[in-house]
């Protein structure tokens, strides 16, 4: 989701094998990571590392003790005693590991986290409107969340409802990033790896479980497939995963040829 240098990188991990599957704990952390990247001097204070351990446990403590959850404070205890490599790493730790405390919460249900969080991310990148909607600063972000329970509510899981809403934050490029960032980290949670696969057609079950088997093969673990029907595609499949694209398509072999003729 995010990337982190050494020193933060060795702190983030510690914090995710510490934080339980919680809704609760999840968005308290969202809150503090707000909170923390609005107010520049509580940050760089939180994450001086020249300061005692004791003094940045105990502000912590006297501002957020009773207004979160108790498993929450201790996660922020030991988050602000670690050492940061930039000061904005704090704020973005405590996001991701809100991400992962989200979809623990979801139990056995990642890919349908997965899934569903898929499926808002093409609904806003295929809709104007709502993408308009989604990221118009005059619009109050109470505002944008009933939009988001008005859409989603009894159509997706808890967890997703409170990722899409955290994904309207800000805090990335635009709602489709971030939702893009939150799938990763969904599969991640499970030991897998994203992929995104255009298609002509639907992939039937035995040619996405043969599909997926041969991408697991390739990349050393197993790998959620995130299935995209496009005509354009006019046949064959590409796969985007990580930083790799496998092109297979008949369009782009043909944009291949036009290419060489025109050259």
């Amino acid at each position: 989701m995010l990337s982190f240098r050494a020193a933060s990188t060795e702190a983030v991990a510690a914090l995710v094998d510490r934080v339980e599957g919680s809704a609760t704990v999840a968005d308290d952390l969202f809150a503090v990571a707000a909170n923390l990247r609005s107010e520049g001097a509580l940050r760089r204070f939180a994450t001086d590392f020249a300061l005692p351990s004791e003094a940045k446990v105990g502000l912590v403590s006297e501002l957020y003790d009773g207004k979160v959850d108790a498993a929450t404070l201790e996660l922020l205890k030991d988050a602000v005693s670690r050492r940061w490599t930039r000061s904005r790493d704090l704020a973005d730790a405590l996001e991701y590991v809100g991400v992962v405390a989200a979809v623990r919460s979801s139990r056995n249900n990642a890919d349908q986290v997965v899934d569903e969080l898929f499926a808002v991310r093409t609904l806003v990148n295929d809709s104007a409107d709502l993408r308009n909607a989604l990221s118009d600063h005059a619009r109050s972000a109470s505002d944008k969340a009933a939009l988001v329970d008005s859409l989603l509510d009894g159509k997706a899981l808890p967890a997703t409802i409170l990722l899409v809403k955290q994904a309207l934050t800000g805090s990335h490029r635009s709602v489709a990033v971030a939702l893009e960032e939150f799938e990763k980290v969904a599969a991640d949670v499970h030991d897998r790896d994203v992929a995104t696969v255009w298609v002509a057609q639907p992939l039937s079950d035995d040619e996405a479980r043969r599909l997926s088997e041969a991408l697991t093969a390739q990349y050393g673990r197993p790998v959620h497939l995130n299935v995209v029907v496009d005509p354009d595609v006019i046949g064959g499949v590409k796969v985007e995963i990580g930083g790799d694209v496998i092109d297979g398509t008949i369009a782009s072999r043909l944009d291949a040829a036009r290419r060489k003729l025109a050259g």
